[in-house]
């Protein structure tokens, strides 16, 4: 069985990614540091314990991009919320273990994916908690087979994201690996 790791990026345009940090640093720095940030976490993700798959957006745009390393495979995101394009991601994903990340988190190494893949061998699913009460990866034991109600009732971008996401997961036996900080303001740029 192969493992896929699922990277989320937006095509990094002024206004289309990170506009909570475009307020404090203005639109056009935030997209700058998206693309760079993004670029890195690529070169440190790719590893020949698991296949990397781009899901990109917009969807024709994101397919195209030449800002994207050409090699990775594209998948379009789709319609939806975040929980209903990630959950299309590990739907799409072939038999063996799933995970999907953002590109916006500078703690995200070859590493910690590896943890949370290992935690995949016990458990049903797997979260890495973010200090804001969100996650950066949610993976399960199994692409392609997405459990009934997987992600419905999550209050998104709020403190209740984690919690509300592992409930949507009723039953099934979760790990939580890593807790690393995303990058949502100009206070967490900061702090990284």
């Amino acid at each position: 069985m192969m493992r896929t790791l699922v990277v989320m990026v937006k095509e990094p345009r002024a206004g289309r990614v990170k506009t909570r940090l475009g307020r404090d640093i203005g639109l056009t720095t935030s997209a700058w540091w998206f693309r760079h940030q993004s670029a890195a976490l690529l070169r440190r993700v790719q590893d020949p314990r698991w296949q990397v798959v781009l899901a990109v957006s917009p969807d024709r745009e994101g397919k195209n991009s030449r800002v994207w390393p050409a090699h990775l495979p594209r998948w379009p995101q789709g319609l939806g919320n975040l929980g209903d394009r990630m959950a299309r991601m590990m739907a799409n994903a072939p038999p063996g273990p799933v995970c999907v990340i953002g590109a916006d988190i500078p703690g995200i190494t070859s590493a910690t994916v590896w943890r949370a893949f290992q935690a995949l061998g016990n458990h049903d699913a797997v979260f890495g908690p973010a200090f804001d009460g969100g996650y950066w990866l949610v993976g399960l034991h199994n692409g392609g087979h997405v459990p009934h109600g997987l992600f419905d009732g999550v209050r998104w971008s709020s403190e209740h994201t984690l919690t509300d996401s592992i409930a949507s997961l009723s039953g099934a036996s979760v790990a939580l690996v890593d807790q690393l900080a995303d990058v949502d303001t100009v206070t967490d740029l900061e702090r990284i």
